[in-house]
């Protein structure tokens, strides 16, 4: 085996974004622009609205926010870095610092999946249980369930985090992407990075595969139940089209759906 060096390492060099951009200025100005225009504003907005009309505090919304926040996060783990370092003309990033966006990275995606899983549940809980709604997506619930998605990611990836930064590096030290993400710095590891690499690839599988039947299975039972409710309401229609007091009980029955529309979609 070749003769090892560097085996600990102050920092890691980034292959920047916009390093070999002829108009590198120009998409500098407007990645800036949909970072404050969209990021910041389209996401925070949501939030401050969210929090403060007390109209909004239900789970939908609790989970909605949940996300916006994920967003913003996972920007200011990237975005911040990559912009400082086009303007000091810098290509280096610590290994506390490639460890936190490694960290913010994967634990804010593996979150993120979580919760579009729980927010399919939730989804489908409104819709085909509206009367118990509120008391089956209980607000202790609600926490529990956001809580345990932003743990268990957080832990997942801190595991993952902590083998990948101990490990010896040697040789060149360059991470071919504007910032640190797990597979590239394994792959600057002078140890065999096999198992670990194994396990990256189980826990990003579970995250990423076991949401998506959960999503699947929640909007197929959605279809369902809308597909049900149109059953229903045509077989009535042609069950009063024979009445001759069909103006006054389509009016009643129109009224009555108009009601637990409102009732079902507005906020509470």
């Amino acid at each position: 085996m070749a003769s090892l060096e560097n085996h600990t390492v102050a920092e890691f060099l980034l292959l920047r974004l916009l390093q070999h951009t002829p108009a590198r200025f120009c998409v500098f100005a407007l990645i800036s622009v949909m970072f404050f225009a969209i990021t910041l504003t389209g996401n925070g907005l949501p939030i401050l609205l969210i929090l403060a009309d007390p109209l909004l505090h239900i789970p939908m919304y609790f989970f909605l926010w949940q996300l916006s926040l994920i967003d913003i996060l996972f920007t200011l783990a990237i975005f911040p870095k990559m912009m400082s370092d086009f303007l000091l003309h810098k290509t280096t990033i610590s290994t506390s610092g490639c460890g936190t966006q490694i960290f913010l990275g994967w634990a804010l995606g593996g979150t993120e999946c979580i919760l579009l899983g729980l927010m399919s549940c939730d989804q489908y809980m409104a819709i085909s249980k509206p009367l118990g709604y509120l008391l089956l997506m209980n607000w202790p619930l609600c926490r529990q369930m956001a809580l345990s998605s932003w743990l268990s990611s957080a832990l997942n990836v801190l595991v993952h985090m902590v083998y990948t930064v101990s490990f010896p590096f040697c040789g060149p030290r360059e991470i071919h992407h504007f910032y640190c993400e797990l597979p590239s710095v394994l792959r600057l590891s002078c140890e065999d990075t096999l198992p670990s690499e194994m396990g990256v690839l189980i826990s990003t599988t579970i995250l990423l595969l076991v949401p998506f039947p959960v999503i699947l299975a929640s909007y197929m039972l959605i279809l369902v139940t809308v597909i049900h409710m149109a059953s229903v309401e045509i077989l009535l229609h042609l069950l009063l089209s024979h009445d001759h007091g069909q103006p006054i009980l389509r009016c009643h029955h129109f009224h009555v759906h108009e009601a637990d529309l409102f009732t079902y979609f507005r906020p509470r």
